[in-house]
């Protein structure tokens, strides 16, 4: 398959590109590395991708921002960056690749734990993965020609610990070959619709 993977430079991403990259045509999209540049809050950066790839089977988004801090300091604006960058960027990839997708493709789409369980200072965070889980479940009932939308939503990641481990107590670091897996499951399985969560319900 051709697969656009936005954000195929990330802790994540790279992982998932290593992997794919063995029995599948890969693209890679960033702001500023990859094959092709993209800006997930630019509508038209958006389309330009599409127009530069042309036709591809698959889209994999591990990209896009929000901003965490206390909720009793956080402005306006501050929840925009989230909207604008992780949530509608994911949905345009979604709305704008429609137009190109071959018939039977798929669209994977990355949020996290933040969804379902939120730490402190993510109000703006875990809103825009509930919101990205909510669009997921809408927009598979409305795929036509065979395609399909998941979303792969994981916990605090082995790359990721010494970083974040601080924001995370208690929770047990996802081994990343777990994490790359289930966007394997989203690309090559048959689920549609679905939260593939990699990480305990506790």
């Amino acid at each position: 398959m051709k697969i656009i993977i936005v954000g195929g430079h990330g802790s994540i991403g790279r992982r998932v590109v290593h992997v794919l990259a063995k029995k599948h045509d890969i693209v890679t999209a960033s702001r500023s590395k990859g094959n092709v540049n993209v800006d997930l809050v630019d509508i038209e950066s958006i389309r330009e991708l599409y127009e530069t790839v042309g036709e591809f089977d698959a889209v994999i988004c591990i990209a896009g921002e929000a901003k965490w801090g206390a909720m009793t300091e956080m402005k306006e604006g501050d929840y925009y960056v989230g909207i604008r960058s992780k949530l509608m960027g994911q949905v345009n990839l979604v709305r704008i690749g429609m137009e190109y997708i071959k018939p039977n493709g798929s669209f994977t789409l990355t949020t996290g734990i933040l969804g379902d369980h939120p730490v402190d200072q993510t109000t703006s965070a875990a809103m825009v993965n509930g919101g990205i889980h909510s669009f997921v479940k809408a927009a598979a009932l409305e795929m036509t020609n065979g395609i399909r939308i998941n979303a792969v939503s994981s916990g605090l990641v082995e790359d990721a610990v010494e970083k974040y481990q601080d924001n995370f107590p208690g929770h047990n670091a996802i081994p990343m070959r777990k994490v790359v897996n289930g966007y394997i499951k989203s690309l090559e399985g048959k689920g549609n619709g679905e939260i593939i969560k990699m990480y305990d319900n506790s």
